[in-house]
């Protein structure tokens, strides 16, 4: 029988593999390149539910738009506990048929619902411009949503080769969030 450690190692316990070379700068430098998320929370009835979401990030926290009477908003204010999921997409050069997995970078957090007025202009002018969404006239319907990160970032294919994401083993990885 063969003993667990911090690296990965196979039923026969022959070969150990190195998890991916994941570090938190590479992560949150990979966050900040995207701009679209799946944001998952829970209903009051305790039931899942999910939402692709654009986002912009600011000192370490990502922030949404959303309307202020939307699902969304009123479901995150009743359980702020919510998890994304941020997506990288994965081509071969010159042979878009090869189907590759994206990789993704996933974490949980807690969410809070800041009212469209009260919220930083830079924040606001930031929104605006990443979903289109910037008029004057949507400003009273819209709250954004501040998710702050806790725990560790699990990833899948961050960091490694293309021929390495086929191998579970060596495309997972897992890193503090500071």
């Amino acid at each position: 029988m063969c003993a667990r450690s911090l690296l990965a190692v196979s039923d026969e316990c022959t070969e150990v593999f190195m998890p991916a070379p994941v570090t938190t700068a590479l992560v949150w430098a990979e966050i900040n390149r995207r701009f679209f998320a799946v944001l998952s929370y829970v209903t009051p009835h305790g039931e899942a539910r999910s939402a692709g979401v654009i986002y912009v990030v600011q000192r370490g926290r990502l922030y949404l738009r959303a309307d202020t009477d939307s699902w969304k908003a009123r479901h995150i204010r009743l359980n702020p506990n919510v998890a994304l999921n941020v997506t990288i997409p994965k081509r071969v050069p010159l042979m878009p048929w090869i189907r590759i997995p994206e990789a993704t970078i996933a974490f949980h957090g807690t969410a809070r619902v800041i009212d469209a007025n009260a919220a930083d202009k830079t924040l606001v002018q930031a929104l605006a411009r990443a979903t289109a969404h910037g008029d004057a006239e949507s400003l009273p319907r819209m709250c954004f949503i501040e998710v702050t990160p806790a725990g560790h970032f699990a990833t899948y294919g961050v960091g490694v080769s293309l021929r390495d994401m086929r191998d579970p083993q060596k495309a997972r990885g897992r890193v503090p969030i500071a």
